[in-house]
């Protein structure tokens, strides 16, 4: 009986995540995720017992959402202050819009001038922000999320606040993390992505 019940169960778990592709492709983006933390050279993840405080919100596929998107070509570059007193040069890429929680938002999209030297990095973009869980249930010096040239479409771009993650300072002082400007402060809570890092530093 205790078996049949244990095939059941087993059953009803494997038929939600055949039946949410959403959730389970963030999984093994978590997962990922993870590792690399774990390996990036110099990174503040030095241990592997240290994952167990790395935690996140539940997948909710309603913090992923279609933003309509406004290049801004005549930008000036900028130096973008960071936690650790440095600065480093951005310039506005886009400025998009979007509906959350009901209501509007906006954000800018940056571009770092010296991470775009790199052939790697050529197209990639630069979303940093805070909400209304910063410093709340979230890192207090805010969240980014990465995206490149070619996840914009027709003038839209899907953004997955399900994986906004952390800057390293989350975890440890002294890195170069940039502080999101005062416009890309959103007043609603984003209750998706990395949560704040649950060991003391």
């Amino acid at each position: 009986m205790r078996l049949l019940s244990t095939l059941c169960i087993s059953l009803l778990v494997m038929s939600a995540m055949a039946q949410n592709p959403f959730a389970d492709e963030l999984a093994r983006h978590r997962e990922k995720y993870k590792k690399d933390l774990l390996a990036s050279a110099g990174g503040p993840v030095k241990e592997e017992s240290d994952l167990s405080f790395v935690h996140f919100y539940p997948p909710d596929s309603t913090y992923r959402v279609v933003a309509t998107v406004a290049l801004t070509p005549k930008a000036e570059p900028f130096e973008m202050p960071t936690y650790n007193g440095k600065t480093r040069t951005h310039v506005s890429y886009a400025l998009l819009s979007f509906v959350l929680n009901g209501k509007k938002q906006q954000l800018t999209l940056y571009r770092n001038l010296n991470i775009i030297r790199l052939p790697e990095y050529r197209d990639y973009l630069f979303l940093p922000f805070k909400d209304a869980t910063s410093e709340k249930e979230t890192y207090g010096g805010g969240r980014y999320m990465d995206l490149r040239k070619g996840d914009i479409k027709n003038g839209h771009v899907t953004l997955d606040f399900n994986k906004a993650y952390n800057p390293y300072c989350a975890y440890e002082e002294g890195y170069p993390c940039p502080i999101p400007p005062k416009n890309n402060v959103l007043s609603v809570p984003v209750k998706a992505g990395e949560k704040a890092y649950g060991k003391e530093h």
